[in-house]
């Protein structure tokens, strides 16, 4: 007789089924269902469930919950809400594919900031024809906040185009062909040389409007601002007045406050800010169903649980 696995989310969300297949597919010997198909003594009887940004009571309807999985490596939010209940573990996805996707996008609006685009952009609707100076990749400086697996791939990629390439993290870490910086004062020491920052923080107590005012103080003038983490990591306040007063080039953003982005919002607007809509690095069904899959398979075995998230840590 097959397991039955819940698979936990919001009740209207149009990618349900979608991904209720892929993970039947990766997972035969589990019966995959919505938690709205389970009855009480089923529901009763579940230890572990899926989860993709699921509504908190819905998880109370599994009263003997031990962990969740979810499919999207951020958490945070996951986290907040389930913070009435500290004895539920919480193992986030961790994919090699997201890495490499996330790393492609990296290089991708890198190499958009790097080749001027805005600018010749900007220029093309102005109907200007001027060319700029260029400078080679080597002689520009790429900083990562975030060096865990997303930073360390976005990394090695940068590297192999050419760039001069440094990460910062909380506590000491050593990467081949990385200058890699920790601390305070290793972030002051960092961004002072700064061409092009990378935000790939996760969002926790700590990281929580880190680039703020001050923060931009610290950053080479002209520098430009990739933000892939979270929103909240930027005070926006901040960020908009280090733009109008010219002291940031430019800011790629994919992660905001509230999403969708508002139609009031004056990112929308600002001629230094490039608005994408949280799509750096979709998570790959295939690839994260087999991944799961291979955690729960485990777990069904021996009773071994994934490392999950550390709630002091956020990750």
């Amino acid at each position: 007789m097959k397991n039955i696995l819940p698979f936990v989310c919001p009740h209207a969300w149009s990618q349900a089924q979608l991904w209720v297949s892929a993970l039947q597919a990766a997972m035969p010997e589990e019966h995959i269902v919505l938690l709205n198909e389970l009855n009480i003594k089923e529901r009763t009887a579940c230890e572990v469930a899926i989860v993709a940004n699921p509504d908190p009571n819905d998880l109370k309807q599994l009263p003997n919950l031990k962990w969740v999985h979810s499919v999207w490596a951020g958490v945070e939010r996951l986290m907040a809400d389930l913070d009435h209940n500290p004895q539920l573990k919480v193992v986030r996805l961790i994919d090699p594919q997201l890495a490499a996707t996330m790393a492609e996008a990296v290089v991708a609006w890198t190499l958009y900031l790097h080749r001027d685009m805005p600018l010749y952009a900007r220029q093309q609707r102005n109907k200007q024809w001027l060319e700029h100076e260029y400078t080679p990749a080597e002689e520009k400086t790429v900083s990562i906040l975030g060096l865990g697996e997303l930073g360390l791939a976005a990394a090695v990629k940068l590297k192999a185009v050419g760039f001069k390439v440094c990460g910062w993290s909380r506590s000491q870490k050593s990467i081949d062909n990385i200058q890699c910086y920790y601390g305070d004062n290793g972030l002051l020491e960092m961004l002072a040389k700064t061409d092009f920052l990378i935000c790939l923080l996760p969002l926790t107590p700590q990281t929580k409007n880190l680039i703020n005012h001050n923060f931009f103080s610290m950053l080479k003038k002209q520098a430009s601002l990739i933000n892939f983490g979270r929103g909240a990591i930027i005070d926006d306040d901040a960020l908009k007045q280090t733009l109008d007063f010219e002291h940031l080039a430019h800011a790629v953003l994919d992660v905001f406050h509230q999403e969708p982005l508002s139609q009031d919002s004056w990112h929308w607007t600002h001629q230094n800010v490039t608005v994408l809509p949280h799509i750096s690095a979709p998570t790959n069904r295939k690839t994260a169903s087999a991944i799961v899959a291979k955690n729960i398979q485990q777990y069904r075995i021996n009773g071994t649980i994934p490392k999950y998230v550390d709630r002091k840590t956020g990750y």
